[in-house]
């Protein structure tokens, strides 16, 4: 059983906050959606954070990393030692994500969900149930109480954030096989075909990706995931660092802090988040559109549109990093932009 907060009800946007942002758009110094999304976003944020002046300056980054027992069946085009030396590439400024928050002045930490790491690594944050989820090929890859703990993983790591009184979070993911697992939770909470939701991953060829479907299509019927619940689902095929984001999401939201989505993998989190707990989804901005072929029909089901589509396939939390001035300027512009008024500009005529 999932913990009790799980599916507590999120706090409600403020329509107050909402209508009076709208009402500042409408008296700034250009014409009525002139500045398109931006002004929705900054109007969106405004009733999210409860204030008429939004704000996306403090963003920390949480990535979340963990090993699946399914990257044995070679559904990666990389080994599964990667994802530790991932691990302390992240902590040690090297990837893409770490450099992104330091450009974006943003704090990064890195949280071992569910590595196969034996001990406790420099920079890294260990709160994890086991060493790796279990193979899904041919039993499930999480039991309850593991599930469970990744959860609460996932809470923890909000609850460590949430003491700087961020304006958005940014949630990153990294693991070995974790798109194999992501396509296999989305597939089955979808109800749609495995080859129209399984894309490359890191890479792959033709001849692997086939084997990939061919793998997660057999599990599927093998777990009789058909039609099943979001737990049950999340146990049979998911993974630690894919649960761990689950329980963030719903974590933040609980906390009244939006969530920037990033790629694939924190997509199909969001997705099974918002089947557990539908009050998170509102909390939920979506940052871009990856080149991963399942992306844009988990796009889809929750009805999210994204900010930008830059054909990336990274992960880490890099395509949310890269919105996030988006998200900064639009803000600025809202807050900072004369009115008609101040600026004694002539308002529409009649």
């Amino acid at each position: 059983m999932l913990p009790e907060w799980v599916t507590q009800p999120c706090p409600a946007i403020s329509a107050t906050h909402r209508e009076a942002a709208a009402a500042r758009q409408g008296q700034l110094t250009k014409p009525t959606g002139a500045l398109g999304r931006l002004e929705i976003l900054a109007i969106e944020l405004a009733g999210l954070q409860h204030t008429e002046r939004p704000r996306a300056e403090r963003v920390p980054i949480i990535v979340f990393a963990g090993d699946h027992g399914v990257a044995a069946r070679g559904v990666s085009a990389y080994p599964q030692e990667v994802t530790i030396a991932m691990m302390a590439n992240f902590a040690g400024g090297g990837a893409a994500i770490s450099v992104l928050a330091r450009e974006l002045g943003s704090a990064l930490e890195v949280v071992d969900a569910g590595t196969l790491a034996e001990v406790p690594m420099p920079g890294i944050v260990t709160d994890k149930p086991r060493r790796g989820s279990r193979d899904f090929s041919t039993e499930f890859a999480l039991e309850p109480a593991e599930l469970a703990f990744a959860f609460d993983c996932g809470k923890r790591a909000v609850a460590r954030a949430a003491a700087s009184e961020p304006d958005l979070l940014i949630l990153g993911e990294m693991g070995i096989g974790n798109t194999t697992s992501a396509a296999a939770i989305a597939a089955a909470l979808l109800g749609i075909g495995v080859d129209r939701i399984t894309g490359l991953g890191t890479g792959l060829d033709a001849a692997g990706r086939e084997r990939k479907v061919h793998l997660i299509d057999a599990a599927l019927v093998r777990h009789g995931l058909a039609g099943a619940a979001a737990e049950k689902i999340l146990c049979a095929v998911g993974g630690l660092e894919i649960a761990a984001i689950c329980g963030a999401i719903i974590a933040a939201a609980l906390h009244r802090i939006p969530v920037l989505v990033d790629g694939f993998i924190v997509s199909v989190a969001a997705l099974a988040a918002a089947r557990l707990n539908p009050s998170c989804r509102p909390y939920l901005i979506f940052s871009h559109r990856s080149a991963e072929q399942g992306h844009r029909l988990v796009l889809d089901a929750l009805g999210a549109r994204p900010l930008l589509d830059l054909d990336l396939r990274l992960g880490e939390g890099s395509g949310a990093a890269l919105a996030l001035p988006i998200l900064r300027l639009a803000c600025a512009l809202h807050n900072r932009m004369a009115t008609f008024a101040e600026a004694a500009v002539p308002d529409r005529s009649g």
